[in-house]
Formats: C-alpha cells, structure tokens, sequence
C-alpha cells in the first residue's frame, strides 16, 4: 500500500555488484521499487545482470551470487532503457545510497549511452534520515560512553568537561573496534589515541562528486581532490594543461568527474573570452 504523500514519483532501489569501486565495479543484480501518486499498489521490477567482469571474491561471500548465476543474464547495456524508462522522472530512495547506489547506477548508465541526469530528481538516503534522527547530543554520549547523566547540560564548564570525558570514553571503547562504513569498507581501529589519524578519519570536506575527486576549497574555488594539482582550482589549472584533461576524459575517472571536469574548463575559458 502507498504510504507516502508524493507528487512525483518515487523508486527505491538497491543493487549488488562485483565490488565496491562505482567506477570499475558493475552490477550484478538491481532491484527497484515505484512508487506512483494516486496508486495504491508500487510496481516492482528485480533482475540479474551478467557484468561482464569478475566477481570478486569479497562481494560473492556478501551477496551470494555467482558467475554461474549471471553468466546467461543480459548485459547492462542491454537492459539499460528498461532501467530507465522504469525509473523515468521519479525521485530516488535507498539505504547509503548516495554513497554507493546511485553513483554506480550512474556509472553503469553513463557507459550504455544514457544520462542519467539527479539535478532535478531528490535524493532520498533512509540511513542518512537514520544518522540524523538518532540522539547525538552531548548528554546521550555522555552517558553512552561515560555511564553517567549529565546534570548540567549547557552550562559551559559542565560541557566542556564531559566532552573530555567523552572522548576518553571513545578512546577506551574503541581502540580495538575496526570502523566499516556503509559500502563495506574496513578502517582498522580508526580511533586511537593520536589526534591527527582521528581528525583525518573524520574529515569529509565539501565534496563535488560522488568519488570524491573534486572539493570546493575554503574560498570557494573547485580545486582537485587527488593526484599531482591537489589543491590546485580545476578550471585553471585544465585550461593551462590541456594534457592533464584529456588524461581525465581517457582514465578511469566517472562520468560525472569527467562531465564536470569539461564544464569548468569550458567555463574558465568563457571567462578569459575563449571557446575551446
């Protein structure tokens, strides 16, 4: 039954793939939910895809799916505007799907010839409505980590003092706990007693794309997030090394890297009053 007030529609989906890289991993099963305003029942469509690659070893001991399994199913491609046209212009809804669903189903669209285009499509990730609703206050980690209430909430001094109590909490809870995140991938006992390996675990930065190859800096410029221009704002830096793109456009970057990559070189030209 739709127990949702939508206006458009609205397809959870969730997928499994040969492994965990959105770029050189594929899939190998897709299964999508729609819901539609003004009918009660969704409309379901699940199927397996042959990807073309191995199957990693990991991901088989995850999900259960063999090449034995896939080795007669269509290709990607070959279902690519079945995909499509299922979705159509619906909102998108999944669990750590930002991460890891969408950007693949990006990917895997991008190589069949399809843009698949979130600009105008919400993005609904259930675990981040999950993270966010949870108490994460100040008073519920004391007691978490310290097993002690905390009378003086908000008092300044009182704070201050439970959050180092907090984190001497976190350092002894966790210094033998391995981290995994949403897409399976393991930090080894991330939280030790050494201020910088904590911070750098933490950092997020203001990513641009779903791979995280581009960031926008603090004064606002879009800089690489990777290799030898790290740090150093795209659009220049592209216009000034003509190389370095077409290297981009070539490699083993995402689609969505190499589109933006094109924009804000065409972008930084326009500004110095020339087309490339």
């Amino acid at each position: 039954m739709n127990k949702f007030n939508l206006k458009k529609p609205l397809v959870f989906f969730d997928l499994e793939a040969t492994g965990l890289n959105v770029v050189r991993d594929r899939i190998v099963q897709i299964a999508l939910i729609k819901f539609v305003p003004g009918k009660e029942e969704p409309e379901e469509m699940e199927m397996l895809i042959n990807p073309g690659i191995p199957i990693s070893d990991e991901a088989m001991a995850v999900h259960g799916i063999t090449p034995d399994m896939v080795r007669n199913k269509p290709t990607f491609e070959q279902v690519a505007h079945k995909i499509f046209d299922f979705i159509g212009n619906a909102d998108i809804a999944g669990y750590n799907s930002d991460r890891f669903d969408v950007p693949m189903l990006m990917e895997e669209f991008y190589r069949s010839g399809i843009d698949f285009d979130i600009e105008h499509r919400n993005l609904i990730d259930v675990q981040k409505i999950f993270y966010k609703m949870e108490p994460r206050t100040l008073k519920a980690a004391y007691a978490h980590y310290c097993g002690k209430i905390l009378e003086d909430a908000h008092d300044a001094m009182a704070d201050v003092k439970a959050t180092v109590e907090v984190l001497g909490g976190q350092l002894e809870m966790y210094k033998d706990v391995d981290y995994v995140d949403g897409d399976g991938f393991t930090t080894p006992a991330p939280i030790q007693n050494d201020m910088p390996a904590i911070a750098k675990f933490l950092s997020d930065g203001n990513m641009l794309d779903v791979t995280q190859k581009l960031r926008m800096s603090p004064t606002g410029d879009i800089v690489f997030n990777f290799g030898k221009y790290i740090g150093k704002p795209v659009g220049k830096t592209l216009y000034e090394d003509r190389q370095y793109y077409h290297w981009i456009q070539e490699k083993e970057f995402s689609g969505q890297v190499k589109n933006l990559t094109t924009k804000l070189l065409k972008e930084y030209a326009k500004s110095l009053g020339k087309t490339i």
